[in-house]
């Protein structure tokens, strides 16, 4: 019956909920980056709500490019979350085997005590009490029956808590199959849609190409876009730093709720332990009356000893359950650098080029009738992947008029690096990245003619040479 009733426990399972762990977690990133997002989104619209110049041609590519951006990030990540997922199925596999090859022993084992103990005639113990028998023959065999039970017992604990193991296995495995199932629905669909978005935009470059050349050539169109990537970077300080200022301000708050209610438990604490204090002062009291009486020859009846005050006893202590409020919320992806202050200095000299290519234009060279350079040109294949120089947190992945898909990092003490021109960004806003992390692909958005990357290096939002710190 035993048997029986642990061979049921293997039959159920509920595999038909579509609703993938991973849908939630998605569902949740997404709703945590959309305050980030909004801010962002109302700093660039407030930047080009200033300017003077209209109608320039890159707008008209703006779409296009920010779409063919999304989509190569987006299948990106998805081959990451692909073989992420193939892994933890791979690895479910082996449990499975295993737990079915446990299970399977166990069963034989426990099929085999049964069967013993039916040809040994099961014998109970009130048969063996009965029998009339040697007392220690009785006491022995009472004896090897506990144990025989005992050994039953855990062999079914052990084949019930595995066979739950297998049904939570399969439960885990299915949601990673439907997971797989889920990413590659995804990746058709953004596969579809880039191929779409790239021959749109290659249409608009057919249409929009003299005028283009001839935008970008125009010394008024070169400043217009050194002020936008300007009032930009100077925005995002200020919204940085402000961002800082109330993270700080909240850890205040914490720490004085923190500190108020350690205040108020330790007063409670200490009143109750008053109370305790004084009720024990009272009955050593009245125990000192009684015995008082007694010593004159007076009949009264004893007091139940006193019992050791729990804070001065050797005794355990309960230790509550953390309140509602008292849990820290998660963590929210936030601006502001993720490398500590003074790291990025001490890369001087030692920094990789973010992209392999020929250094067209250098800082400080003139642009034609234009403005010089605030950074440098790297001419590159395009698609080909951009590097973080050292480690940080994205601040800004958009698309800006002049610069195209741009990325920024902050870098801490104050150092920003910032990539334009790109094809695709690969990171998004709050993202923590680490030196050589892949954070965008090269290309030729915001009306470039070549395909390329326009990188900058800034201090305090003003830019300098990039040449002593990376090695190109």
């Amino acid at each position: 019956m035993g048997l029986c009733l642990a061979l049921a426990l293997a039959s159920g399972g509920a595999h038909g909920a579509k609703t993938t762990a991973r849908s939630k977690q998605k569902v949740a990133a997404e709703q945590q980056r959309a305050d980030l997002q909004q801010k962002l989104t109302a700093l660039k619209r407030d930047i080009s709500r200033t300017e003077s110049a209209k109608d320039d041609a890159a707008d008209t590519l703006a779409e296009s490019e920010e779409a063919i951006s999304n989509a190569n990030r987006a299948l990106r990540e998805l081959a990451a979350e692909q073989e992420q997922t193939g892994v933890k199925l791979r690895e479910l596999g082996g449990e499975h085997e295993k737990l079915v090859a446990t299970v399977a022993r166990q069963k034989a084992q426990l099929a085999k005590l049964l069967r013993e103990q039916y040809v040994a005639g099961n014998e109970d113990r009130i048969k063996l009490l009965l029998s009339g028998d040697n007392p220690n023959r009785i006491n022995r065999d009472l004896q090897m029956l506990a144990y025989v039970s005992q050994a039953q017992a855990r062999l079914l604990g052990a084949l019930r808590t595995n066979l739950q193991a297998v049904e939570s296995n399969q439960a885990e495995a299915q949601n990673a199959k439907d997971e797989l199932e889920e990413i590659a629905q995804e990746e058709r669909e953004q596969k579809t849609l880039l191929e779409q978005e790239k021959g749109r935009r290659a249409a608009l470059l057919t249409t929009l190409s003299k005028r283009l050349v001839a935008q970008r050539k125009d010394a008024g169109n070169l400043e217009r876009d050194e002020q936008r990537l300007g009032n930009l970077v100077d925005r995002l300080g200020k919204l940085i730093k402000e961002q800082a200022e109330a993270a700080a301000a909240e850890r205040r708050r914490q720490e004085q709720l923190a500190q108020a209610r350690a205040e108020a438990k330790a007063k409670a604490d200490a009143e109750a332990r008053e109370k305790r204090l004084a009720a024990r002062a009272k009955a050593q009291a009245e125990r000192e009356r009684l015995a008082q009486e007694q010593a004159k020859g007076g009949k009264v009846k004893p007091l139940p000893p006193l019992k050791p005050d729990p804070i001065d006893a050797d005794e355990p202590k309960v230790v509550a359950r953390p309140a509602e409020e008292d849990k820290p919320e998660p963590a929210r992806p936030s601006l502001g650098p993720a490398a500590p202050e003074g790291a990025f200095a001490s890369l001087r000299g030692r920094m990789s080029a973010p992209v392999a290519g020929r250094l067209s234009a250098k800082f400080g060279s003139r642009r034609g009738e234009g403005p010089s350079w605030k950074g440098v040109f790297i001419h590159a294949a395009e698609g080909a992947d951009i590097k973080a120089i050292a480690a940080g947190r994205v601040v800004y992945a958009g698309w800006l008029r002049g610069s195209g898909n741009l990325i920024i990092v902050d870098h801490g003490s104050q150092y920003w690096s910032i990539y334009g021109n790109n094809q695709s960004l690969l990171k998004r806003v709050g993202d923590a990245v680490k030196g050589g992390d892949a954070i965008a692909s090269v290309g030729n958005s915001g009306g470039n003619e070549e395909s390329g990357l326009y990188f900058e290096m800034r201090l305090q939002g003003r830019p300098f040479d990039p040449a002593g710190w990376v090695k190109f």
